[in-house]
């Protein structure tokens, strides 16, 4: 029979390439827009764009019997971390190089597994917890910890890993009797609220411009892109060769911030993010490494 894995990494890195430029696209826009909107406000006009976007979509496709309000609490509980979150990662990607708030987003993984023995009653075995280990020097190096590299910037990088990882561990519980349908329109609608409550509490909502407006269309697509290449890539191929293609996402976001906002290629930061690559890399092969069949089986 013949061997259909290259076509399959093939197809995946081509999804990947589409989640590296929407990633790159996002951060991007999100700079672009931060000069007139602050960060609440750029996570409402998202959120409100992305609700019209979901409401065409299940219109299109006769979704609407998806949705229902079950289990409205952990939907909150989800996407109040991943508004967190999001708004901590639009602020860090202000305030640092580009290329550094990538490396300790990587870390998310790691978080999750640090949580999941605490949210979800998951097992955390030496490995696991090798992995993460392994992640965290990658933070050291990365941040470099003293009074002259620790910042907010840094500070709030990192804290939106922990964000997403929460959201991670909330979306597996959801998944379980949720459609994907059903937790997009509550991530989009609950935070438009979070957005809306966020961005009017100093009684001044900046409006878009035509400046602004198309940064925040590609906002809102992107990251809706983003997460479906993602997805389609992990349908098509195991997360060993997933993972090290989205990996690629930093040397590019470090191009990207070299040339459009001259910022320095840090080879530390290059060095703590491939460390935080094998830590999640162990994990990963860890997870999917079957186990090995018997002598008689074989």
């Amino acid at each position: 029979m013949q061997d259909q894995t290259p076509p399959r990494v093939g197809r995946a890195a081509l999804w990947m390439t589409g989640a590296i430029i929407s990633f790159s696209a996002m951060a991007v826009a999100g700079r672009a827009v931060s000069f007139a909107l602050d960060t609440f406000e750029i996570m409402m006009y998202r959120s409100g764009l992305g609700v019209l976007i979901i409401l065409v979509f299940l219109g299109v496709t006769r979704g609407f019997h998806q949705i229902n309000r079950r289990g409205l609490k952990l939907q909150f509980s989800r996407n109040l971390a991943h508004f967190i979150g999001q708004n901590l990662w639009f602020f860090a990607i202000t305030v640092i190089p580009l290329a550094q708030v990538f490396a300790l987003e990587f870390t998310s993984p790691l978080w999750v597994v640090v949580l999941a023995p605490l949210l979800l009653g998951e097992r955390l075995t030496p490995l696991r917890a090798l992995s993460a280990a392994i992640g965290f020097i990658g933070i050291l190096v990365v941040a470099r910890p003293s009074p002259d590299t620790l910042n907010l910037g840094v500070f709030a990088a990192a804290a939106a890993a922990v964000f997403f990882a929460l959201t991670t561990l909330f979306t597996k519980r959801l998944t379980r009797d949720h459609s994907v349908a059903n937790i997009m329109f509550w991530l989009t609608s609950i935070q438009l609220v979070l957005g809306m409550i966020t961005a009017g509490a100093d009684g001044d909502i900046a409006l878009p411009d035509a400046s602004t407006l198309p940064w925040l269309l590609v906002i809102a697509l992107a990251g809706l892109i983003a997460h479906s290449c993602v997805a389609n890539a992990l349908s098509i191929a195991p997360a060993t060769v997933v993972v090290p293609l989205d990996f690629v996402r930093l040397p590019a976001i470090a191009v990207i911030g070299m040339v459009l906002y001259g910022e320095p290629l840090d080879i530390w930061v290059l060095v703590g993010a491939v460390i935080i690559f094998a830590g999640n890399y162990l994990n990963i092969t860890s997870e999917t490494r079957g186990p090995r069949p018997s002598r008689r089986a074989a």
